[in-house]
């Protein structure tokens, strides 16, 4: 299957935002407080260099996922190790984010439900997406991604007469080191624009995925900004002790009593944002283990990695609060080691390999 480098910048957006539209505010604001808004801005640093480090090894190895190009890298028996480590790591993230769309619907809205029915039901229909292949994602990427694009601004602009911009001031009153601290947590979704490299094998107009790629990352930072801006204007200080601040801006719209309960809003593009990014993620962790495996079509493994996905969803933590606290503490480290650190040294390792094989004449 084939698609164009536009469709990969839509498919990457809400891959990367839908988590941290609602969780990310409070966590910046524990750490940069009124300079919050700016951490998403240095954050995003990293998620160009994850493009950059994905486009320049697809350019080294132009047909090959990251799985396959490991073994060209690091030899078949390493190779096969780290492509091991990466798929686990991949089966425990992607039941982290399951989990956590289930906590939110259960927490917010359907508070009678068990968990394991609205995870169930959201991985049926994910399920379906992934049978269906890469370009069924990107086309419904397409559908959804600017519909919940206008929603969530015109949200923001609803609220604007709300908002105070003393509440910004005074800016970086404590240097820049308080706003770049709480940039190591939006770096941390920005990293995962490293997964690209999943997806340029499958591109048509590949000699474009460099500039689609930065536009999706500045797309994915305006949504940062503004989420983070909005939330300290209207909250202020107390911003860091909401679970869900974005959640809150939707409950505080009243325009003269007549249009309220904008929640549900937020939680449609919340929801749709979310099967995107599980269907994403999910399809590329059916591909990666069927390229791990040797075989030649993923959709054999989309049901056995569906109940596995269900199981790592429930064992990630025994409540949603120890799941924060991971995602507050150590989930940077541990996202940006899988995604920037190791694709970073097998690019360094992949360009010395290129240059001694260059200097002895011998083909790669």
């Amino acid at each position: 299957m084939k698609i164009n480098a536009s469709q990969m910048a839509v498919i990457m957006h809400p891959a990367i935002s839908s988590t941290a539209l609602l969780s990310a505010p409070a966590i910046i604001a524990r750490h940069a407080d009124r300079d919050m808004w700016l951490s998403p801005l240095w954050g995003s640093l990293i998620g160009m260099l994850s493009v950059y480090i994905a486009c320049r090894l697809n350019r080294l190895y132009p047909s090959e996922t990251a799985i396959q190009y490991y073994e060209r890298i690091l030899g078949k028996f390493a190779g096969k190790l780290l492509g091991l480590v990466f798929l686990m790591f991949l089966l425990h993230i992607t039941g982290i984010i399951i989990r956590q769309y289930g906590e939110f619907v259960v927490s917010t809205f359907l508070t009678e439900t068990p968990i394991v029915v609205i995870i169930v039901s959201m991985m049926i229909v994910c399920a379906y997406a992934v049978r269906c292949g890469l370009e069924t994602i990107a086309r419904s990427a397409q559908i959804i991604v600017p519909v919940v694009g206008l929603l969530f601004i015109v949200i923001v602009a609803m609220l604007i007469p709300d908002m105070k911009v003393t509440k910004l001031l005074p800016m970086l009153e404590n240097g820049l080191w308080p706003s770049l601290k709480g940039a190591l947590f939006p770096a941390a979704w920005f990293s995962e624009f490293t997964l690209v490299s999943f997806l340029l094998p499958h591109i048509s107009d590949r000699q474009h995925a460099w500039k689609w790629g930065l536009a999706s990352v500045v797309s994915v930072s305006f949504i940062f900004i503004l989420t983070a801006a909005s939330s300290l204007m209207l909250f202020g200080g107390i911003t860091s002790a909401l679970p869900y601040p974005v959640l809150l801006l939707a409950r505080y719209i009243s325009l003269a009593d007549f249009l309220s309960h904008v929640e549900s809003i937020v939680m449609a593009i919340w929801v749709a944002g979310l099967f995107i990014k599980i269907t994403f993620f999910y399809y590329i962790l059916a591909a990666g283990t069927a390229q791990w495996l040797d075989m030649t079509d993923h959709r054999p493994l989309v049901m056995p990695l569906a109940l596995l996905l269900v199981v790592f969803s429930l064992w990630s933590g025994k409540s949603f609060g120890e799941i924060s606290l991971f995602l507050a503490t150590a989930a940077p480290f541990y996202v940006m080691l899988m995604l920037v650190l190791v694709p970073l040294l097998l690019l360094a390792i992949a360009l010395l390999r290129k240059h001694f094989a260059a200097g002895k004449g011998v083909p790669e």
